[in-house]
Formats: structure tokens, sequence, C-alpha cells
């Protein structure tokens, strides 16, 4: 009796999960890179700008810092969709830009309502972006949150 077979039940031709999981994890490990990278350097810009205490600071410069941030991390999310998009196309998993792109918005935001489906063969590769949605939204309440705690116009007791 041998290792269970990781094909597809659908497949029938020995496709394996491996090369979803070698194109999917490194690609996750470098979007989380990215991300706190960018954080790190979105928060540092964020705490140098309005940090009470440095200056006449007011409530609007903390609201317009907020803004940003959450407007840059926005944007970073769609970076980070936009790696996922391309590698789709690249591994022919998706015929072209604007479906790859639509797909892998609605699978980083767990989103799951585009009437767009990934080639059998690469299904598992959608779950493995899921799932980096879920650590880089964490991430990035996180870092919203500490940002925050740096910030925010009150003294803290």
């Amino acid at each position: 009796m041998g290792m269970p077979s990781l094909a597809t039940p659908e497949g029938g031709e020995g496709v394996y999960w491996s090369f979803d999981w070698s194109w999917g994890l490194p690609l996750l490990v470098l979007t989380v890179v990215f991300h706190v990278c960018a954080f790190v350097l979105m928060v540092k810009a964020l705490v140098l700008k309005v940090r009470p205490g440095k200056g006449v600071r007011t409530l609007g410069h903390f609201i317009v810092a907020i803004a940003l941030t959450a407007l840059g991390a926005a944007l970073l999310h769609g970076l980070e969709a936009a790696a996922w998009a391309i590698l789709y196309i690249w591994v022919g998993a998706l015929p072209d830009a604007h479906a790859a792109m639509l797909y892998s918005l609605s699978a980083i935001t767990s989103y799951g309502h585009s009437n767009i489906f990934l080639e059998d063969r690469w299904k598992l590769l959608g779950a493995i972006e899921a799932m980096n949605g879920l650590i880089l939204f964490g991430l990035t309440t996180a870092f919203l949150f500490a940002a925050i705690e740096e910030v925010w116009p009150v003294r803290r007791r």
C-alpha cells in the first residue's frame, strides 16, 4: 500500500498538486515580505508626519494620514492581487488579464462571487491565494492598529 495520490479526482492524467504548491508558496512568501516592508515604510512616514509632540499637529492631520495609509493598503493589496493574476496567466490557468485580475481580487479577498474559474488543474492555486489573502489582511489590520496607536492625538495615560 503506497502513499495516497494527490491527483485531482477528475484529472485521470496524474495531475499533481505539487506544481500548485511550487508556484503558490513562493508567491505567498514574496507577497508577505513585500507587504510587511511596504507597511513598515508607510507607518514610519505616518509617524514622522503626525506623531504628537513633534510640532503642531491637528486631528485633521491625523485623519489625512490614516486615510493615506488606508489608500496605500488598498493599492498594496491590488499590487499583490496583480502578482497572482500574472501567475495565473503565465501558467495558463486563466485566459486573459481581465479574467485573471477579477479572479485574483475575488480570491485574495475571499469574496468569491466572480463567475470566473481556474482551469481544473490549477484550482488549488486559487485556494493558496485565498490563504495568502487572509495572512495579508491580518497583517494590514495589525499595522493599521499599530499606526493608530502610535499617532493617536489623545495623550496616553
